[in-house]
């Protein structure tokens, strides 16, 4: 199947953005994530070193979402710096949670945001559904143990994304381990692996081109998943071919946060050195798309693509990566 014909939304809705924790329900947590004291505790996902350089952030293939704020391009110029090779697994996440006891915020909601093809649970633990994004649905059980939600679990994931994970809980892994979240501006420019105004992280070539390049949604979304790409949801975080630096599926798979707030006028008002984003906000940002991205819909699986979400929201399709300090 060739896609690269088609013509993407521009609208600024996002089919494989999840709706906020807030849309889906509105309760008060059984008791908030204990506090995680910095520990150097054991981050056991390799590294990817990204050289010091000044690249053009923002869309140059003309298929920016107008909403997202993926305009003007503007220089940046950045150090050096090291981040995850990977999106952190399962695996490096029991590692947190087994010498913490961390509760996710999904664990202390009660609930989580799953596709709703993804939903292993019964009826009673639809808890709700969005009018907007009617895809989606919040479920009773749902966290990172148990995706689906509660007749599913970790069984053979041990080298998927961790998924159903908040910024907060992002930040809460990144104290213990010693690490941060990357900026907005670092996770573009390791994204691109070192190829100047490319669209994607191998080049300009379309995702289907010569074999899938990336796990995105194949099919009619958001009824029928045809996962010619092999894989239905998550991917293991080394499948497909890694960037120019070494960053293994920095689009597709599943949305990673950054440590920015988001505002559509970032890029207007941003500085050339070492850009950190707005100083306040209420989203914050997130970057790379998902297994739920579909160039007819939402096509935000591209290096300049932007998304956003409350830093207490967490989705079946979104996880981090972690920089070095």
């Amino acid at each position: 199947m060739q896609i690269a014909g088609a013509r993407p939304s521009t609208g600024c809705g996002c089919g494989c953005g999840s709706p906020s924790r807030s849309t889906l329900l509105q309760i008060p947590p059984a008791r908030r994530p204990d506090p995680i004291v910095a520990d150097g505790g054991a981050h056991s996902v390799p590294q990817a070193f990204v050289p010091a350089g000044e690249f053009v952030m923002g869309d140059s293939s003309g298929d920016e979402n107008p909403g997202d704020g993926e305009l003007p391009r503007h220089v940046v110029r950045l150090g050096a710096f090291s981040i995850d090779a990977t999106t952190v697994t399962n695996r490096a996440f029991a590692e947190f949670v087994d010498a913490t006891g961390y509760w996710t915020e999904a664990e202390t909601f009660g609930f989580s945001a799953v596709f709703h093809l993804a939903v292993t649970a019964p009826g009673d633990d639809i808890v709700g559904v969005p009018p907007g994004t009617p895809w989606w649905r919040g479920v009773r059980g749902a966290d990172w143990r148990h995706p689906g939600g509660a007749g599913s679990s970790l069984d053979g994931l041990d080298d998927h994304p961790a998924v159903h994970v908040s910024w907060n809980d992002a930040q809460a892994y990144c104290a213990w381990a010693g690490r941060r979240l990357p900026t907005e501006a670092e996770w573009e420019y390791a994204a691109r692996g070192g190829l100047a105004g490319a669209k994607y992280p191998w080049g300009d070539a379309e995702v289907d081109e010569g074999g899938w390049r990336a796990n995105i949604f194949q099919g009619s979304f958001p009824d029928r998943n045809t996962a010619e790409d092999g894989w239905a949801t998550t991917a293991p975080v080394r499948s497909f071919e890694p960037n120019g630096y070494g960053l293994w599926q920095a689009v597709g798979n599943a949305w990673e946060w950054c440590a920015d707030w988001f505002s559509p006028r970032t890029y207007a008002q941003s500085p050339t050195d070492a850009p950190t984003g707005p100083r306040l906000g209420t989203e914050r940002v997130l970057r790379g798309g998902s297994y739920l991205c579909h160039l007819s819909y939402c096509n935000r699986y591209r290096n300049s693509a932007r998304s956003r979400n409350t830093p207490d929201s967490s989705m079946g399709n979104a996880g981090f990566r972690t920089v070095a300090l």
